[in-house]
């Protein structure tokens, strides 16, 4: 078996696509998957499973439609890959510090995509990178680093530019989910 996590993309952002997470947990468990945790409001499922990921990913795509009235893409990454997006960060500890304390808030974040950037769209998202708003792509996930607020960031804005599914999330997100799952894998 295989501890995943599911990021769902857009859901309790600004009011809009509202889920509790007690209610996705349920359907979740609704689905048939094990050792079900939900980390924070924006949409985080841990679970086990022993299927692949494209069918995982359009069964829970299909369900939660199903369940909750509207389309919710589903970007999903196992404990092994989590673990992988934190031991290749190709920022150092000092420049994420930097970048925080230029910003005074979170400045690194993880672009998690549903597939690899094409060359043509990783050309065309350098075009919004600066001294400011700094990304490195590894496999599936685009590392960036603010040094500015993350909401003002032209690079955050255009991450579509990639046209591969996006959902973003921080450092400590990251990092927390990586331990939760470690955590169900015992």
């Amino acid at each position: 078996m295989t501890i995943y996590v599911a990021l769902l993309r857009g859901i309790n952002v600004g009011g809009k696509n509202r889920i509790k997470m007690a209610d996705l947990k349920l359907t979740f468990e609704n689905m048939g998957l094990k050792k079900i945790q939900t980390y924070i409001q924006s949409g985080n499922v841990l679970f086990e499973s022993n299927q692949e990921e494209k069918q995982l990913r359009q069964l829970i795509e299909d369900k939660l439609e199903e369940e909750f009235g509207f389309s919710i893409p589903v970007i999903l990454r196992t404990s092994m890959e989590l673990e992988e997006i934190i031991n290749n960060c190709p920022f150092s500890e000092e420049e994420a510090r930097e970048a925080q304390s230029a910003s005074k808030a979170e400045s690194l974040y993880i672009g998690l995509l549903i597939q690899p950037p094409s060359e043509e769209g990783i050309q065309q998202l350098n075009d919004y990178k600066s001294q400011t708003d700094q990304f490195k792509i590894i496999g599936r996930d685009v590392y960036l680093l603010f040094y500015n607020s993350i909401r003002n960031s032209k690079l955050a804005n255009n991450l579509y530019k990639l046209n591969v599914l996006t959902t973003t999330r921080n450092w400590k997100t990251i990092s927390k989910l990586a331990q939760l799952a470690k955590l169900i894998e015992r």
